[in-house]
């Protein structure tokens, strides 16, 4: 696990009726040849793929987490029909009614996608804006195909016949239960507890169970507690809470047992890239299964100065922290620099840059300035390995 800094989820968690079911049903899926590769840029721990929509090109997320989403830009651009409406909850439990729509046609590269059910969301948050992020390839979109993924040649190849890609080396096989959206569910346990997990391509973490199923006060492993937000949802961040760090013995996915892996909690049960990216894996929605062969090892570390922080209208504001640590710094702490690069007075294009390019990521000590009620303040930090 990578150092920590602020997580970005993009999952969203929705609810529907036997109306709803049909109409992620829909759609189909066209291709050129029997395999289509796609150009993927795996960046910051999350998938984008570019799309092209009545001529004009975009940048989606490819996220099995989520159904398919487009921005209300293209909404309008396109003058598209509402089919209904319907309220939407994203990871942190968030909820807002949105405009349910078809999109007559999405081509990604080769593969041109007809009449895809899609969620309309005004995509304006500042991790969306960093990221460019004009709408989502769901799960409902996904499921018209066999999807082949590596993160670390930036690989996405997709079918429509399984047996195009061979299975020999996929020594893990998941099953999973999908959602009326489409989206896929795994089964775990994690100490003794049974857990569903989104396989959630959209999720920068490794694995991360809700707070309700982690109870820290009769905890039999090591952990570490945090107060803040760790993370940002399609709808915003939620409210400050306290979440968890621990590491068990053993995790049992789908009855398979990984060791070695670092557990956090929050609002929502997630399998994410930070696990993913070790692998290259087929998704197969027609046997509801998830082929995983292991091309990489990843040493599970938890290193982090104890705090994270968000830019919020323009500012650098800290948003967690580690209790139990000697942090110095407060939540709502404004960070007028660090290591003397100035965060004040940043415009759009500055706020992005920092926010996708950490000053603080190959640092182990940081010289930090903050503003706190008025006084300036400065710190020296340390980074600090948690869970040894």
């Amino acid at each position: 696990m990578r150092k920590y800094i602020f997580f970005v989820l993009l999952f969203l968690a929705i609810t529907v009726s036997a109306q709803g079911k049909r109409f992620f049903e829909n759609g189909e899926a066209e291709l050129r040849n029997p395999v289509e590769k796609i150009n993927l840029t795996y960046t910051n721990e999350l998938p984008f793929v570019k799309v092209n929509i009545n001529g004009k090109i975009y940048q989606f997320l490819f996220d099995s987490g989520a159904p398919t989403v487009i921005s209300t830009a293209i909404y309008n651009e396109l003058n598209l029909k509402k089919k209904h409406r319907s309220k939407v909850t994203d990871s942190k439990k968030n909820k807002q009614e949105q405009i349910f729509t078809v999109v007559p046609e999405i081509k990604v590269d080769q593969i041109t996608f007809k009449n895809i059910g899609a969620i309309v969301m005004d995509l304006k948050g500042i991790e969306f804006e960093c990221f460019k992020i004009d709408g989502i390839i769901g799960a409902n979109q996904m499921a018209k195909l066999f999807w082949r993924i590596n993160y670390s040649e930036n690989s996405i190849e997709a079918t429509k016949d399984l047996a195009n890609f061979s299975k020999d080396d996929y020594e893990t096989v998941f099953s999973f239960n999908p959602k009326p959206q489409k989206t896929p569910v795994i089964k775990a346990q994690i100490l003794d507890e049974k857990i569903n997990l989104t396989f959630d391509t959209g999720f920068t973490g490794t694995v991360r169970i809700s707070n309700k199923e982690y109870d820290a006060k009769n905890s039999k492993v090591k952990f570490v507690e945090t107060y803040g937000t760790s993370s940002v949802g399609a709808f915003g961040a939620g409210n400050p809470e306290s979440s968890y760090y621990f590491k068990p013995n053993e995790v049992f996915l789908d009855d398979q047992k990984f060791e070695d892996e670092i557990i956090s909690t929050g609002s929502s049960s997630l399998l994410g890239n930070e696990f993913l990216k070790k692998f290259r894996f087929i998704m197969d929605w027609k046997n509801n299964k998830i082929y995983l062969n292991k091309i990489k090892n990843y040493p599970s570390k938890l290193e982090s100065f104890g705090f994270a922080y968000r830019f919020i209208n323009h500012k650098a504001k800290v948003v967690l922290l580690f209790n139990g640590s000697d942090i110095p710094l407060k939540l709502d702490d404004e960070i007028l620099s660090i290591n003397n690069i100035s965060l004040e007075n940043l415009d759009q294009e500055s706020v992005c840059k920092y926010l996708q390019d950490r000053i603080e990521r190959a640092h182990s000590s940081i010289d930090v300035r903050v503003k706190r009620e008025g006084r300036i303040l400065d710190f020296t930090i340390a980074k600090k390995e948690y869970l040894k």
